[in-house]
């Protein structure tokens, strides 16, 4: 717990506990949220393969749960530290310029 706290800039072991939490909840969200919606588009194991529909699947989860992460750490206080998470992340991935003023 200690190590958590010193890597991720964290005060309290609620801290950990509530950013753990919010990464579980967020990534069981975005998952569970990604059948739905590729129902809705038609996107069913009928008219579409396998991998077809696991590929576009990822590439939903992901913006979702991109964009929930920071909803979903300011439900449990943690906003701050997922904001800084976000811009931290997609800099990584070259999006660094949707967060620049």
């Amino acid at each position: 717990m200690e190590k958590l706290k010193q890597r991720w800039g964290l005060k309290t072991n609620w801290d950990v506990i509530a950013v753990l939490c919010v990464f579980a909840i967020n990534g069981s969200f975005a998952a569970k949220i990604g059948g739905p919606i590729l129902d809705y588009f038609n996107i069913t194991p009928e008219n579409t393969s396998t991998w077809l529909r696991v590929l576009y699947r990822i590439l939903l989860i992901f913006p979702i749960y991109q964009t929930t992460l920071p909803l979903v750490g300011w439900l449990f206080g943690q906003f701050k530290f997922f904001w800084n998470f976000e811009k931290k992340f997609l800099s990584r991935l070259g999006l660094g310029f949707l967060f620049k003023n």
